[in-house]
């Protein structure tokens, strides 16, 4: 009985190892993974026309079109228009200008309102601010 017991134990043991052995597999290698696919498809939702990218390939072009029903993008390189897949986008190196401004201007939307601290700052500076005019006004009667 004690011969069948201890090997019912290794089993089990056994089993353990392997479950931490997947466990293990999965945080270091399939999770990072898709965490990165994750990214990168966001990123390819986020293009524009007149963004920077560079392909799989190393070739660095201008987005011209994207036609997300064929998943495909045309990309202009110095007047030479290729038409890649979408997935061949490797990265973005620059965002197009109408993007930036349209996020500027979001940021302009919604103006800070001024705090109690700006306020006594603006209330201190008037004074000072009057002192080097008057002076300045003084200069100019000595002349």
């Amino acid at each position: 009985m004690n011969v069948l017991a201890s090997s019912n134990a290794g089993g089990y043991s056994s089993m353990l190892l392997i479950v931490v052995m997947i466990v293990a597999m999965y945080f270091l290698m399939i999770r990072p993974q898709r965490k990165q696919q994750k990214k990168h498809q966001d990123t390819l939702n986020q293009l524009k026309k007149g963004d920077h990218v560079v392909t799989i390939g190393r070739l660095h072009g201008v987005i011209d079109e994207i036609n997300m029903e064929a998943k495909t993008v045309t990309l202009d390189c110095d007047g030479i228009y290729l038409v890649f897949d979408l997935n061949a986008i490797a990265s973005v190196t620059q965002r197009s200008a109408a993007s930036e401004v349209t996020s500027a201007a979001a940021a302009e939307e919604k103006p800070a309102e001024p705090t109690e601290d700006d306020k006594a700052e603006t209330a201190e500076a008037t004074p000072s601010d009057a002192a080097t005019d008057d002076s300045t006004d003084d200069t100019k009667a000595e002349k």
